[in-house]
């Protein structure tokens, strides 16, 4: 089997469940060493009523032809970030691919209230648990990277545009990602490294299967309570895509800008776990325009 990323040290921030878990995963079918970070673990679970773990999804790396290693990590805090980086430095002496898939929002997330009526404090929870933690574990990781001279850091997000996404918080989380992808990149650039960031679609995570009362196996049934479910990936399909992104050694003329799923199947030539290629972008542009308004274009 071809692993085009054997001898890659990868890190993966909030890799316990949903795309985290996917890109982990997928780096472990191209070969990579992947150190898989989370806060769940068996003997003691972070997100209420969640199953899955850190040393599952290591596990997980290993059992695809990588090597896993799980990490309990909060991200939250530096100093737990700044013994993880000492020890990858400890144990493998560098680090290739940083990927910040950090979130922690779900249950902060208040859809259908304007932002005056939120609560400030899952607010600004939501804003350290997705923002503060990719700030952290980059400034902390990439001088490991910048000694070795190569590396790749992405930001996973949810959209690749500034449009607004129905929420002042989760809108302002997610479109701070795109914007530090982009100003890591200016500053990564003269100094051969690389950052961009990167949204799947309609993503079918284990949360979203459990939502509509489904499975993998029969997730199309999904559909009948959402159509737009019908256009939905696993959350190995971003996974293909970091891993595309990951081994492309032209990866640096992408820095600084954001992808999405679809647009990279059709480049890279990769497909999800069906041998489909969604492209949720185009269907949602398409079919939902009304989400999609250009910000900068007067009304």
């Amino acid at each position: 089997m071809n692993k085009p990323l054997e001898g890659t040290v990868a890190l993966v921030a909030g890799a316990t469940r949903g795309a985290g878990r996917g890109i982990a995963w997928s780096l472990g079918e191209a070969g990579a060493a992947v150190y898989c970070t989370g806060r769940s673990t068996r003997a003691k679970p972070a997100a209420p009523g969640r199953p899955e773990t850190v040393e599952e999804a290591a596990e997980g790396v290993t059992a695809r032809g990588g090597r896993g290693i799980a990490a309990v990590v909060d991200h939250t805090q530096p100093a737990q970030v700044e013994a993880l980086i000492a020890r990858i430095r400890a144990e493998q002496g560098r680090l290739e691919l940083l990927v910040n898939d950090v979130w922690g929002g779900d249950e902060l997330c208040e859809w259908g209230k304007p932002f005056w009526e939120l609560s400030l404090d899952k607010a600004l929870l939501m804003l350290q648990r997705a923002v503060h933690t990719h700030l952290i574990t980059a400034r902390l990781a990439v001088p490991l990277m910048l000694a070795g001279k190569r590396g790749l850091v992405i930001e996973v997000g949810d959209g690749d545009g500034y449009w607004y996404r129905q929420n002042l918080v989760y809108d302002l989380v997610k479109t701070s990602v795109l914007r530090l992808a982009f100003g890591m990149a200016e500053e990564l650039r003269p100094r051969g490294l690389a950052a961009l960031a990167i949204t799947p679609g309609f993503l079918r995570s284990e949360a979203m299967l459990d939502h509509f009362g489904v499975t993998e196996a029969n997730w199309r049934d999904g559909a009948a309570k959402d159509p737009h479910f019908a256009q939905s990936e696993t959350p190995f399909y971003i996974g293909r895509a970091v891993a595309a992104l990951a081994a492309d050694p032209g990866v640096a003329a992408k820095s600084g800008r954001a992808f999405n799923t679809g647009d990279l199947a059709r480049e890279y030539g990769f497909t999800d776990v069906d041998g489909s290629q969604p492209d949720w972008m185009a269907y949602a542009r398409r079919e939902i325009p009304h989400l999609f308004a250009d910000p900068f274009v007067r009304r």
